[in-house]
């Protein structure tokens, strides 16, 4: 796989794993797609802080994530802890799902 290929692979797999993490019941007032996640892919996959406009994804998707989380689909690419940092470094606060 040419490595343009790996890093969608890496960025789509990484907004997954944020979406996943941190759901909360669907409200309505998000329009839950994983895939707008994906300006989160190297915050996700590193050290690097997330930027401005991953933050403001985190904070926009918060509504859809317990829907996330249950789609078994989704965990298998993203792990708890990343999604959690990567939320707590953009300071959302997880919902219990």
């Amino acid at each position: 796989m040419k490595r343009s290929g790996k890093l969608c692979c890496v960025a789509v797999l990484s907004a997954l794993m944020l979406v996943l993490i941190c759901q909360v019941p669907g409200s309505g007032a998000a329009s839950c797609n994983y895939m707008d996640l994906v300006v989160c892919a190297g915050a996700v996959t590193s050290p690097q802080p997330p930027s401005t406009d991953c933050c403001a994804k985190v904070k926009e998707q918060k509504p859809c994530f317990c829907e996330y989380l249950r789609d078994p689909t989704l965990r298998q690419y993203v792990t708890p802890q990343d999604a959690k940092r990567v939320a707590r470094q953009c300071r959302v606060a997880l919902p219990k799902c």
